[in-house]
């Protein structure tokens, strides 16, 4: 053999097992991030600060907060169903006030009465209805998302969030974290395929944990919790 000459020796079974192994792994599909394993940059955070006394600033700040976390690109989609239709519940009762208060000014009195009626009778009824939504359908429900992996098969993954304040059983006269109002989350979540019409998991699990965990003694939020 001249020395410029290549001899090629045939590959071990290990190193080709290691190969197609590597090989197999970069061509299957990744299980799609959990919510914990993204991780934001300190720089890119906004300084959240509220005031500490005030129960609901500390409530809407960490719903906000939790809404901003999940609604990432690489995360959930956030629906809006619940905002689309009490919008469309109040605009169409301020378009029906609107319009019952201008033909009111346009027409007599005696004659524009049963018109006016029936848009005050049609204003009380929506008006209503975007109320007992608001408490019985939306209720504590601050977010709710839903997001498309792959793995195999394609994956529909819903999770639903709901929040509230929890009061204090006993209070003290001297506050301090063992006593402050507490921050409860109720989550569900579902995975489905074929379009939703296969249910693969339904989890739900709660929890809670006191503001000042989540707060320093001048209302800023601890984004790192």
């Amino acid at each position: 053999m001249t020395p410029n000459e290549t001899s090629t020796q045939p590959s071990s079974p290990q190193s080709a097992t290691k190969t197609s192994s590597r090989r197999a792994s970069s061509a299957s599909p990744e299980k799609p991030p959990g919510p914990l394993s993204i991780t934001t940059v300190p720089s890119e955070r906004e300084t959240i600060k509220v005031n500490n006394a005030n129960a609901t600033d500390l409530k809407n700040a960490c719903d906000d907060a939790l809404k901003r976390y999940l609604s990432r690109p690489n995360l959930f989609k956030q629906i809006h169903l619940h905002t689309d239709v009490k919008l469309t519940l109040g605009w169409t009762s301020v378009f029906v006030a609107a319009a019952t208060g201008l033909y009111g000014w346009k027409t007599e009195f005696e004659q524009a009465k049963p018109a006016v009626w029936v848009g005050f009778i049609l204003y009380a009824i929506l008006t209503t209805l975007q109320t007992l939504y608001a408490y019985f359908v939306e209720g504590d429900v601050i977010f709710i998302g839903r997001r498309k992996s792959f793995c195999k098969r394609i994956f529909t993954e819903k999770i639903t969030i709901s929040s509230r304040t929890v009061p204090v059983s006993s209070p003290a006269p001297i506050a301090s974290p063992s006593n402050a109002p507490s921050y409860s989350l109720n989550i569900t979540y579902l995975q489905s395929t074929s379009g939703g019409k296969s249910l693969l998991c339904k989890n739900r699990t709660q929890g809670s944990k006191e503001y000042s965990a989540f707060f320093d003694e001048k209302g800023v939020m601890a984004q790192e919790t």
